[in-house]
């Protein structure tokens, strides 16, 4: 049988943490960024995590 792939777009994105969450970057962070607050930009960097009701399907593409 042949080995599981998992989708490699998904597994570029999506991480797992050591508490078994997924943690993925926030969007609209790559250009415009003059219109938008210092503040809407620092948040911006902290890393998000994917709603529980996703968490599934996003751990079936990057693990399997």
């Amino acid at each position: 049988m042949p080995k599981m792939k998992s989708r490699s777009g998904a597994a570029k994105r999506f991480k797992l943490t050591g508490t078994g969450k997924v943690a993925r970057r926030k969007s609209h962070t790559s250009h415009i960024l003059t219109k938008k607050s210092t503040k809407r930009k620092r948040g911006l960097r902290q890393t998000g995590y994917v709603a529980s009701q996703d968490e599934g399907r996003v751990k079936k593409m990057i693990v399997s």
